[in-house]
């Protein structure tokens, strides 16, 4: 379900990110205004979270490809899921600082 779900939010960012990135041709004063938006902390945590669903949705379709074409695929299904969540997890919060550092710099100063 998870899988779908990234897949589905994935999907959503990158229809958003055509429109906006169309925009500059459109007005590229509202272009700039879109893109001011996004150096705000809030926009910080989308990515952040567009970040985790990305990077889940990666290692979860190794998994599922494992699966599918392994022939223990199947048998070890449930311990890939919890390899793939665990360094999920680990590449996660080794983004914390990459992705959220200028809006926490934004909020709390240098």
């Amino acid at each position: 379900m998870a899988h779908r779900v990234t897949g589905v939010l994935i999907f959503f960012f990158l229809f958003v990110h055509v429109l906006d990135t169309a925009l500059v041709r459109v007005s590229p004063e509202a272009y700039d205004k879109v893109v001011a938006t996004y150096k705000t902390p809030i926009v910080a945590l989308l990515e952040y979270g567009l970040v985790a669903a990305i990077l889940f949705h990666a290692l979860n379709g190794l998994r599922v490809i494992a699966v599918d074409f392994w022939i223990k695929g199947a048998r070890y299904q449930k311990q890939m899921l919890w390899t793939v969540v665990a360094v999920w997890v680990v590449l996660m919060l080794g983004a914390i600082y990459p992705v959220l550092g200028h809006a926490a710099r934004e909020l709390f100063g240098s």
